[in-house]
């Protein structure tokens, strides 16, 4: 299945933060590599939506999916997946994968906004998990998001805080200290409080159901949620019934 091909000029897109994860594509399906922390987190992603929404026979959306991890796991539980990013390599990356696990994934190159033109209401749960402090309008993403799904469906993202301790934990100690992401991954001003993404989803229509933190343990080397929103934290939505 070839993959759509769509210009990222004009786009809700940072040519540097899409240039910075294509070199480092090839080893997305690396469990030690750059990405071994989202390989570590994804379970985690994945039971919190499951246990919220059953993915079994959901119409979902991953946006910002990458290589496809979260997707493809999303896949495993019969969900009917669409995947999209603005980044051509890691897509390829995808769907090579795919020919090992026998995924259904579509994967597609095309942005959340044009995607929500083009399908709105469309998708039953979407997820944006680790995205929106790429981007740099974030509030467009999260508009975007409430355009694709259906009333009554479930809108899922995950960022990182805004804070002193975020940036301790998430720049000093992940990347310059344990080393656990590239130098350069985050940009502190990037990152979004928990009050701010609240406040956009509300102003989109979306309802704040849940909020959650995800915490690392560097002694045990293990993930976990919990009430702790100071650095890593997820948010379910859910889109009212009209």
């Amino acid at each position: 299945m070839a993959i759509e091909t769509q210009s990222t000029q004009g786009l809700n897109a940072d040519p540097a933060e899409l240039e910075k994860f294509a070199t480092l594509a090839h080893r997305w399906w690396d469990k030690t590599s750059e990405f071994k922390p989202l390989h570590a987190i994804n379970p985690l992603r994945l039971n919190f939506i499951d246990e919220l929404v059953s993915l079994n026979g959901k119409r979902v959306l991953d946006i910002g999916c990458g290589g496809g991890i979260l997707s493809e796991s999303m896949d495993e539980k019969g969900a009917i997946v669409t995947g999209i990013d603005l980044g051509d390599k890691a897509l390829k990356v995808a769907q090579l994968h795919q020919l090992e696990s026998g995924s259904k994934v579509d994967y597609r190159l095309i942005s959340a906004e044009d995607l929500a033109g083009e399908q709105p209401e469309s998708f039953d749960v979407v997820t944006c998990m680790e995205m929106l402090e790429h981007v740099p309008d974030p509030e467009a993403i999260v508009r975007a998001c409430a355009s694709l799904v259906k009333p009554g469906g479930s809108v899922f993202f995950s960022t990182i805080n805004r804070n002193p301790k975020a940036y301790l934990f998430a720049v000093i100690g992940a990347e310059y200290v344990l080393k656990m992401l590239p130098k350069g991954t985050h940009e502190y001003q990037k990152f979004i409080k928990p009050s701010e993404l609240s406040a956009w989803a509300r102003h989109a229509g979306l309802d704040i159901n849940q909020l959650r933190g995800m915490g690392y343990n560097p002694l045990t080397d293990h993930y976990s949620l919990g009430q702790d929103t100071s650095v890593n934290y997820l948010i379910h939505t859910i889109k009212p019934l009209r």
